[in-house]
């Protein structure tokens, strides 16, 4: 549940950002560089806005896993370039796998 400012709004609160280390934002600013040292060194910093999660701060490395997909290679240009690529998956009629098919 999010807390209630004193003007009575509820405080935007992302849960999975609980555990990290929470800054308010005058206090971010004034100790920036400790706000980054920890980033870089310990786990990302939440800063909040009155209250509010606002930002997070993290290292240059865990951004760079952020980044989307497209950066990267798709499956099948990775396919394509293996050894594999020429090998016959077709199955023979009549062949059943000996997986069973499991429906959750």
């Amino acid at each position: 549940m999010d807390k209630i400012s004193p003007s009575g709004k509820p405080k935007n609160r992302i849960p999975v950002l609980a555990g990290l280390k929470g800054w308010k934002l005058e206090d971010a600013k004034a100790r920036f560089s400790e706000v980054v040292k920890l980033a870089r060194e310990k786990a990302p910093q939440r800063v909040t806005v009155h209250g509010d999660d606002a930002v997070v701060v993290v290292s240059a490395k865990d951004f760079a896993k952020l980044l989307p997909l497209s950066k990267q290679p798709s499956l099948y240009k990775l396919l394509s370039k293996s050894p594999l690529q020429k090998l016959d998956l077709t199955v023979a009629k009549g062949v059943r796998s000996p997986v069973r098919d499991v429906r959750l």
